[in-house]
């Protein structure tokens, strides 16, 4: 396994066997986010994307938390004027459009798949990283909320589009309004978790997923991924469209060819990405 510098604390990042796993590191704030933190993601993100050694990533958090979304109390002592010059309104929402492209946006939509393990709660832009991954993987002690109206906020990183999709339009809206927690088992029974285990094997869990997809078709995967995306909003003859264009250009590669000679063989498939 290796370590990688991501320039903070705030953010670690070890690769291993094809799997880029990057930890959230404010434990003390239940991994609430830092400007160091949101950058550091942003870049390794975009480093992972173009780097063809890297298969999937995994976001999770250290400690007993995943994220707690923004730093409250860091947006209380700017408001109460410590922190330097204020950003203007156009600075401050160009900011944070940038912002959310390159850590959220880039969960969802770079062509890699992408897992979220949780160890402990996702709250507000916590939760939003969260859902903008592929899969999620929770501990039984987990929980999700988006507490956005708990503090004033509508929300943010995307949490609106991706909850909308997850669960529907009339839960989503229940969720934001109310801002109740949601249990591991209640998360899984409403489709926002793919797996719940107990603490001690999310770690585990975790590998093996991220292992299995590390080890899979890449160029089937990428494909996969743009199909599913464009399918959210997309117009059915389009999507089917590019179904076709993405599926005869999977039967051209050597992936393909090497797992239709394994079942023939009745052995598990080498994959190479290519």
């Amino acid at each position: 396994m290796a370590q990688l510098d991501t320039g903070t604390e705030d953010l670690l990042a070890d690769f291993d066997a094809g799997v880029l796993t990057l930890t959230l590191n404010r434990p003390q704030a239940r991994n609430a986010m830092s400007g160091a933190m949101n950058q550091a993601l942003g870049r390794q993100l975009a480093a992972a994307e173009l780097d063809p050694e890297v298969k999937c990533v995994v976001l999770t958090g250290a400690g007993q938390g995943f994220c707690a979304g923004g730093d409250v109390k860091g947006m209380a002592e700017r408001n109460a004027g410590r922190g330097g010059r204020a950003a203007t309104l156009d600075e401050a929402i160009h900011a944070q459009r940038l912002d959310q492209r390159a850590t959220a946006g880039k969960l969802f939509k770079m062509p890699k798949p992408t897992i979220a393990a949780l160890p402990g709660a996702a709250a507000g832009a916590g939760l939003s990283l969260a859902l903008a991954c592929d899969l999620r993987i929770m501990a039984r002690t987990a929980i999700m909320t988006t507490a956005f109206a708990k503090v004033g906020f509508s929300g943010d990183y995307g949490g609106t589009y991706f909850l909308s999709q997850l669960v529907g339009a009339a839960k989503a809206r229940e969720l934001y309004y109310l801002s109740d927690r949601l249990s591991a088992e209640e998360a899984l029974g409403l489709g926002l978790a793919n797996w719940v285990v107990e603490a001690d094997e999310l770690q585990a869990k975790t590998r093996e997923i991220a292992g299995r997809l590390a080890r899979g078709p890449t160029v089937a995967y990428r494909y996969m991924k743009e199909n599913l995306n464009r399918a959210l909003g997309g117009e059915v003859g389009e999507c089917m469209d590019l179904e076709a264009t993405h599926h005869v250009h999977c039967g051209q590669t050597h992936d393909h060819r090497e797992a239709a000679k394994a079942f023939v063989e009745k052995r598990e498939p080498v994959f190479e990405g290519r």
